[in-house]
């Protein structure tokens, strides 16, 4: 892959573009709370930029090309159920969410279980989420040593700069506005030389040889039970991530959280299809590339300059936006829920100290990703998802539905069991199930014992 020097100049230009507006947007953050919740008065249009912004990420562009170009057409699950989840978000979960005027997840569950369950959930969902951020990281890192012939090293420094930019003057702001964004300049360009991907795949002489497995063609891929798994661990691990859930709490009403969460899903859902047509082509065209590179060798190599210069802006800010937002839910998360009960922090302080956390986490996602270069970007994201999902999933959704219905100590036990067993299970090599599955049996089992034991004692008095 040689870039020109006109495709280096239109791909600043375009991430500077964007970074810029962010950065404008940055101007009206003063405390705490507008930087990690934009004040509470995002419209439908920033909440819904800042969801896309965020989850449009290294999973979304080079990674489902990765996959595609590796498995075929079952790439398109993530974003396809990212959206998924955010239709069901939209529907069940942003209105009582956004009406209790929260900020974080481990706040909601503290609200319901105590203390001991909702550290123990911002621990797990902050180490989840920090898996998503490192799959973003991955093909950042590569993509910038690729593009500008440098080492993996300053690489991993200056992406760091670049989301640094994007996230820390103006947190939620700069996330919605950048988000919005970037998701135009990903539709223009993307799309264009997907939809060249998908024509040039239709004009293959030799397609029935080159695809003749038919898992490349099929959603299902190789085995269905995978694809299922990936599909459930996307949905449960968007409905309890920190980032999401912020941009709920972000917006001004229950009403316009819910229809950011319904715009978000109509942006996601087909934004992933023309990486998937780009690595299908790709494996066809040239079997031999390294697979994480595959988006932008095509681009380079087969688009003309001015679509291939706007398109890696595009991947490059969906990498930028998508670390960035991750960051700051963790760095909200631990701020709020963790540092704060461990030192005391003055209020005037909250900003400083919640931006400093917040570029600490994304120096640590970039560590993980250069020890792990050669790993498959989806592998994090699909990991990630479960990770967070097991544990939080079926806790946090019993406190939106049923509100103080579980025993503090079951409840605990549950985040806490639900997490650790299946990855033990699963170091040992005794996993008969998906980590996501067991961890999901794991905490139901425990919250059933957690509401029989919270509601026996009035039962008894009753009878009594």
């Amino acid at each position: 892959m040689e870039l020109t020097f006109l495709h280096i100049v239109i791909m600043l230009v375009t991430v500077m573009v964007v970074i810029g507006g962010g950065i404008y947007a940055a101007r009206s953050v003063k405390s705490a709370e507008g930087y990690s919740l934009g004040g509470r008065n995002a419209g439908v249009t920033l909440v819904a930029g800042s969801i896309a912004g965020t989850v449009v990420g290294g999973g979304a562009t080079v990674g489902t090309a990765q996959l595609a170009f590796t498995l075929g057409f079952s790439a398109w699950w993530f974003t396809l159920g990212s959206g998924i989840a955010f239709i069901i978000m939209g529907l069940f979960y942003a209105k009582p969410l956004r009406s209790t005027g929260l900020e974080t997840i481990p706040q909601y569950l503290k609200r319901n279980y105590g203390n001991q369950a909702a550290s123990m959930a911002g621990i797990v969902s902050s180490a989840g989420i920090l898996f998503s951020a490192v799959a973003s990281c991955l093909p950042g890192i590569q993509l910038i040593a690729a593009m500008l012939g440098v080492g993996v090293y300053p690489s991993a420094v200056l992406l760091v700069a670049l989301v640094a930019a994007y996230i820390f003057f103006g947190g939620m702001k700069s996330t919605g506005v950048g988000g919005w964004l970037k998701m135009v300049v990903i539709w223009i360009s993307l799309f264009a030389a997907g939809a060249a991907a998908f024509m040039a795949l239709m004009e293959l002489k030799d397609f029935d040889a080159v695809f003749f497995e038919g898992y490349r063609l099929s959603m299902m891929g190789k085995d269905v039970g995978v694809s299922m798994s990936s599909l459930a661990s996307v949905i449960v691990g968007v409905l309890c991530t920190q980032t999401y859930i912020q941009c709920i709490f972000s917006a001004s009403s229950p009403r316009v959280a819910s229809l950011g969460c319904f715009a978000a899903a109509t942006i996601v859902i087909p934004v992933g299809l023309p990486s998937v047509a780009i690595g299908m082509y790709m494996f066809a065209a040239a079997p031999d590339v390294t697979p994480i590179l595959v988006l932008p060798i095509y681009l380079v190599n087969y688009q003309p300059v001015w679509l291939a210069g706007m398109a890696l802006g595009g991947i490059m800010l969906s990498l930028v936006g998508s670390i960035g937002g991750l960051s700051l839910g963790i760095g909200t998360m631990l701020t709020r829920d963790i540092i704060s009960k461990l030192v005391k922090i003055p209020e005037k302080s909250y900003l400083k100290v919640t931006r400093l956390v917040v570029v600490g986490v994304m120096a640590l996602a970039s560590a993980i990703a250069l020890v792990n270069l050669d790993s498959q970007v989806l592998f994090w994201n699909y990991m990630s998802m479960a990770l967070r999902g097991a544990g939080v999933f079926l806790p946090f959704t019993i406190a939106v539905f049923s509100p103080r219905s579980i025993s503090k100590k079951w409840a605990f036990c549950s985040v806490a069991a639900a997490t650790f067993i299946p990855i033990i299970i699963e170091l040992l090599g005794l996993s008969l199930m998906p980590p996501l599955f067991l961890g999901l049996i794991v905490s139901s089992v425990f919250l059933i014992i957690g509401y029989f034991r919270r509601w026996r004692p009035a039962g008894i008095a009753k009878k009594h």
